[in-house]
């Protein structure tokens, strides 16, 4: 059974940091495009961030282009992302997600394993 877990969520001020992590028990995770995606109640899933599997280019939401940073560890099967200058309005819980030997996509659908979730809150 595949598993993807989210860790590193928190409480922090606006202006801080914090770095995500999602530890996956994919085989070959060097083969999947891995993303991560952020979800407020009662709004749609939002896109923030892929990685693609082959050449490792990334890919941001114009909201977190220049503040958060994704990378991946394939010796270790997991995915980062770092958060800076964090703001109010990217409170959200934070899914990490995965599909194999595709090109990164911003669609949710796009995703074919997807992990829990972790609780980021930035208050002013």
């Amino acid at each position: 059974q595949v598993q993807l877990v989210e860790s590193g969520g928190g409480m922090v001020q606006a202006g801080a940091s914090l770095r995500l992590s999602c530890a996956s028990s994919l085989r070959d995770f060097n083969r999947y495009t891995m993303a991560w995606f952020r979800q407020d109640p009662g709004k749609e899933r939002e896109f923030v961030s892929a990685i693609g599997w082959k050449s490792g280019d990334t890919y941001y939401a114009d909201s977190v282009k220049g503040r958060f940073t994704i990378s991946r560890d394939n010796a270790k099967n997991t995915l980062y992302l770092q958060l800076n200058s964090l703001q109010p309005e990217d409170t959200a819980v934070y899914h990490c997600a995965a599909n194999y030997l595709t090109i990164p996509t911003m669609t949710p659908s796009g995703y074919a394993y997807w992990g829990q979730g972790t609780q980021v809150t930035v208050s002013s």
